[in-house]
């Protein structure tokens, strides 16, 4: 029997091991190689291909940072996390804000941060479990400590979901406003930004009473923060 749990233990020591370098390794490498595919990306295009109803649609097209308008980032952060810049990748006051809501029964507001999503989307799957947070918190802390701000901010906008089929913003500007990103310009670039929450639902040239007031919130915001610098 002690043997049995011997091996047990050694095998999960070697788990445990080979999942921390692998990850080590899968980060670093990410450091400077475009991120092609991810999870969500796989996901997505096994749902469409069983969906009667829609076709099997992948439109991504890595560009750097350089070439994405720099309205751009301003956007997403004014729009999904305005303390991206200072944090270690954890907005701890969204936290405890969201604990307090899903404590006194209000709707739960979400504190997840550009950080937290670029790590979920580019390293994990879907899904609200112990077991994936945990894991999106461990690849939150490689990210930040191997990639900084300015390549968390490329990978996001290059693989985050902006549409049935379409990830980045460079695919997405061809296919909303037929320019490339580098030509987007402030109230586009919030108007794409605007759309995030949902992306599948809302589209930025087809902007609904909500996603009007959204972009005008965006853009005060985008006034407020200044321009990003790296």
């Amino acid at each position: 029997m002690k043997t049995i749990v011997k091996r047990i233990v050694r095998f999960g020591v070697i788990l445990a091991l080979g999942f921390f370098l692998a990850s080590i390794v899968s980060v670093a490498i990410l450091r400077f190689v475009p991120v092609w595919i991810t999870p969500l990306m796989v996901i997505r295009s096994v749902e469409q291909l069983f969906d009667p109803e829609k076709e099997v649609m992948l439109k991504n097209s890595w560009v750097p940072l350089e070439d994405i308008s720099s309205h751009v980032p301003l956007a997403v952060i004014a729009a999904e996390d305005q303390k991206f810049r200072t944090h270690g990748g954890f907005d701890w006051e969204s936290i405890k804000e969201a604990r307090k809501d899903i404590d006194t029964g209000k709707r739960f507001r979400g504190g997840s941060t550009i950080s937290n999503q670029t790590a979920k989307n580019v390293f994990l799957w879907q899904g609200r479990n112990l077991l994936r947070k945990g894991m999106e918190a461990y690849f939150t802390y490689l990210i930040e400590w191997f990639w900084g701000k300015k390549r968390i901010m490329e990978v996001y906008l290059n693989v985050i979901e902006m549409g049935e089929g379409i990830y980045g913003i460079e695919a997405a500007s061809q296919h909303f406003y037929k320019k490339p990103a580098k030509e987007l310009s402030r109230q586009q670039s919030a108007y794409i930004a605007a759309t995030l929450p949902n992306p599948r639902r809302w589209n930025p040239t087809k902007p609904t009473n909500y996603l009007q007031s959204r972009q005008a919130w965006i853009l005060r915001n985008m006034n407020n923060l200044g321009p990003v610098e790296w």
